[in-house]
């Protein structure tokens, strides 16, 4: 089958609902992300075909005391006098994740219809992936490079080995404190059953979990930790440094934080900011369609629990409120649903 270049504005407009993967630069916030995608999309939905102004009826005096009726352009609907035909309020974008002015890398978005899709991806909790890379040696008040230095220590007894034995131990108590949510024991049955069915997520998106922490780079003063979290910030990532220098017997800041994956998009696949456009942005939508029927897991997930923070009690109630919390984080999608999305 060819394709056949579409140029008509109101049909493109009728596509444009789905889920995109951008790649976020740092030193751009979220919200300046989305107002520059909004503005793309706009720009270049007003250089295709849009409608005519529309006709009224118009009536005047004509020659021996008869009226003459004709079609005469609508002023009150040209472009010059209300502007152009898509403007930004049009276009509703939804950001999956809140990351930081500091952080770059993946960042799935939403357009029109695709907010609620978003909305579900963000209830299920899937795992982010990323590459942190810290400076060893300095400690500033923010803990990011950006701010004052307020110490400093000497680096040269820190080494790789070091760092992966301090990482590992960081992995298994953040291990033991989600079954400790859990009301279980690390050496119990009760303990391997909840591990085998999957991921155990909270189902409180204010608590961050660390799934898995390693070093990937280590170039002394600098080293890079690859993160799988939940319900992490860029402040507790930023924290989470900080916390390594003071293990090491040293002092240590942030200086770059780059999310590689989100769930099942990854960073090979976001589109860049010289992509932030009309045609690129459908092409990322359908893409991203085909990764969600390859993956319905992110939408609907049915393998892992759902572990309210606070849950101490694993017998049958306990139980019924993890299977009714789950149900709750599925069935909010539907609150962010709408029938229709039509355009002038």
């Amino acid at each position: 089958m060819s394709l056949v270049t579409v140029k008509d504005a109101a049909t493109v407009w009728k596509y444009l609902n789905g889920v995109i993967n951008v790649y976020k630069p740092a030193g751009l916030t979220v919200q300046q992300v989305r107002h520059t995608i909004i503005g793309n999309l706009c720009r270049d939905l007003n250089e295709l075909r849009v409608r005519p102004p529309l006709q009224r009826v118009a009536i005047a005096s004509g020659a021996e005391s008869r009226f003459v009726v004709r079609a005469v352009e609508d002023l009150s609907d040209n472009v010059l006098v209300v502007g152009p035909r898509y403007q930004t309020e049009d276009l509703r974008v939804r950001t999956c994740a809140n990351h930081g002015r500091l952080t770059s890398g993946v960042l799935v978005l939403g357009i029109n219809k695709g907010l609620s899709t978003v909305f579900r991806i963000q209830q299920n909790r899937p795992l982010r992936v990323y590459r942190i890379t810290g400076f060893l040696g300095k400690a500033t008040e923010s803990h990011f490079g950006d701010s004052r230095v307020i110490a400093k220590a000497t680096v040269d007894h820190i080494g790789s080995d070091k760092i992966a034995r301090l990482l590992a131990s960081m992995q298994a108590s953040h291990q033991k404190k989600m079954f400790e949510l859990c009301g279980v024991d690390m050496q119990s049955q009760a303990a391997y059953d909840l591990a085998v069915k999957g991921t155990i997520r909270p189902a409180d998106n204010s608590q961050p979990m660390i799934y898995g922490i390693r070093l990937a780079e280590f170039r002394r003063p600098f080293f890079t930790i690859e993160i799988h979290a939940i319900n992490e910030t860029e402040p507790y990532l930023g924290q989470l440094i900080h916390e390594i220098g003071l293990g090491l017997k040293s002092v240590a800041h942030c200086v770059a934080i780059r999310c590689i994956r989100h769930g099942h998009f990854e960073l090979d696949t976001a589109l860049l900011r010289h992509d932030w456009n009309l045609q690129c942005v459908l092409a990322g939508m359908a893409s991203s369609r085909q990764l969600l029927q390859e993956h319905p897991e992110m939408l609907h997930q049915t393998s892992t629990e759902l572990v309210g923070i606070g849950q101490q009690n694993e017998g049958e109630d306990g139980g019924r409120r993890r299977r009714r919390s789950s149900r709750f984080a599925q069935d909010k999608g539907e609150i962010y649903e709408d029938d229709g999305n039509t355009k002038k």
